[in-house]
């Protein structure tokens, strides 16, 4: 099996019966925030995508590039399409061309022409990717690859239960906005950028364990930012509470905790995968690339700055009545909404700058108001979360009635937030759902979940706890970890006051946890 990198979480699997590319990412994502590092622009696209198998593991937009696929990806490729509750990703990759669908069924193996064996397994809660997130698993001729890209599984025993794994492919770095855009003192946003950066790092190690591969490859991270506004956020400046940090750093982190076989793929190296070993060849050497980061850096800067531009100049609209369009869009959306509107409980305020982010002068201040089910101006009244950004980006999202705000304005990193107390999920579950087809299944999935009763305990030090964390259920027999009264669930990095059952990160999510009689 060959496995030959393509940048970020693409890669394109050969093998004697087939091939196999997977999220093939190029264009800048997320209101030209984002671009691959190392740059993968000029492969040769034409030869990379002329595969027989498409697989595009979900719609976050550093996955699903729209432009690529529809330039450089054959149309007689098969998609392999993870079950996912809505239709979306197979309705975007149609309207781009693609005919052939092979509609897997999660958790399930699913044989191909010749033998190549493959099993797609997907997540589907709200906070899962754009509703939905997947891993590819790919068996042909005793050879098995997991390609798990930046999903979260609640655990890894449904594939190694298929046979050994050769190559194991995962996220280890950041793909957030927290805590950067955070209005906080610098201290504290450098702690909570660590903390960050910690579990990250311990989240793979878990995974890596668990599954116990031949060979970890790092990828799914991190971007570039190459927007002189953004520039700060690349970890090219020492500080320890950037969440970016890159395959070289991995390759380190993971030397510290014993880890000797891991493989960094550039855009155009080349792995030969057998189950005796792996032999890779690269384009460049990988240690002397890593060490002019900042140099690769500055070139991709000054080359991508006309593409920048060109995509500010295409984000205002002015005529636009952005109050009147939310009105229109989100309040019907808030009638219907029972378990995100109740979870959200209060106003969310936003307020508008006359520049591309959130710095500048604020034009215009509207609340979303979850239990008034209206869109108003704000009238000055105290909100737990605010958002400030450009106007020019949301008369953007109007205008291309953009369903998804994370998986475009949020993930932009080009606004910044407050709030007051906890982190609240069902804030952005709500602007990742802003159509009839997202938020029903959005509200029908916490319904089954509010309702669920979890029976089944463990036992984490002097406590007997629920063995299923409530936030997305990941087995805390493995992933918890409990520091005197204090319950960690490592996989998202939830913590929980064991006494009183308080979730300590967010609201809602009570565990039931009880002293083990000594």
């Amino acid at each position: 099996m060959r496995i030959t990198g393509t940048g970020h979480a693409s890669m394109r699997i050969d093998t004697s019966v087939g091939s196999i590319l997977c999220d093939p990412w190029v264009n800048p994502a997320y209101f030209a925030s984002w671009f691959p590092f190392p740059d993968n622009s000029q492969l040769d696209w034409e030869t990379l995508g002329d595969v027989d198998y498409l697989y595009v593991s979900h719609l976050h937009r550093d996955h699903f590039d729209a432009a690529h696929l529809k330039r450089f990806i054959s149309k007689k490729a098969t998609v392999l399409l993870p079950e996912y509750p809505t239709s979306q990703l197979e309705d975007e990759l149609r309207d781009l061309g693609f005919t052939k669908f092979l509609k897997t069924v999660s958790n399930e193996v699913h044989e191909l022409d010749g033998g190549l064996k493959i099993m797609i397994q997907a997540l589907t809660s709200p906070t899962d990717g754009p509703i939905g997130d997947s891993s590819l698993w790919v068996e042909h001729d005793g050879v098995r690859v997991l390609n798990q890209n930046d999903a979260r599984p609640t655990d890894l025993t449904t594939f190694a239960e298929l046979g050994h794994v050769h190559a194991h492919m995962l996220q280890f770095s950041g793909a957030i906005w927290y805590p950067m855009v955070y209005e906080l003192p610098d201290g504290a946003k450098t702690a909570f950028g660590k903390q960050k950066r910690d579990r990250q790092f311990d989240r793979t190690w878990r995974y890596i364990d668990d599954l116990k591969a031949d060979h970890v490859f790092p990828i799914a991270g991190p971007p570039c930012f190459l927007d002189d506004e953004l520039w700060q956020f690349n970890d090219i400046f020492g500080d320890e509470g950037n969440i970016f940090p890159d395959q070289s750093v991995f390759m380190s982190e993971y030397a510290k905790v014993g880890g000797t076989n891991g493989i960094v793929l550039l855009p155009g190296s080349v792995t030969e995968l057998s189950d005796k070993g792996a032999t890779t060849t690269h384009p460049t050497d990988v240690d002397e690339f890593f060490a002019n980061k900042q140099q690769h850096l500055e070139e991709m800067r000054a080359r991508k700055a006309p593409i920048i531009a060109a995509e500010k100049a295409s984000w205002r609209h002015p005529e636009i009545d952005v109050l009147g369009e939310l009105k229109k869009r989100i309040e019907p959306l808030l009638e219907e909404s029972i378990y995100m509107a109740q979870g959200v409980g209060g106003p969310v305020r936003f307020d508008f700058t006359d520049t591309d982010g959130s710095t500048g002068t604020i034009v215009e201040s509207i609340v979303v108001d979850f239990p008034g089910k209206q869109v108003r101006p704000y009238a000055d009244e105290k909100v737990r979360y605010r958002f400030k950004t450009g106007r020019a980006l949301v008369e953007h999202l109007i205008h291309i009635d953009e369903g998804d705000w994370v998986n475009s304005l949020f993930l932009s990193c080009r606004f910044s937030a407050a709030r007051i107390g906890q982190y609240n999920e069902f804030v952005y579950a709500f602007f990742k759902c802003l159509s009839e087809e997202r938020l029903q299944y959005a509200e029908g999935w916490y319904d089954e979940h509010e309702k669920a009763v979890e029976a089944e305990d463990t036992h984490l030090g002097d406590w007997t706890v629920q063995r299923r964390c409530p936030h997305l259920k990941a087995d805390l027999s493995r992933f918890g970890i409990v520091d005197g009264n204090t319950l960690t669930c490592q996989l998202h990095g939830w913590k929980f006051d064991l006494p009183s059952g308080r979730c300590l990160t967010s609201v809602g999510h009570k565990i039931r946890a009880e002293k083990t009689n000594s």
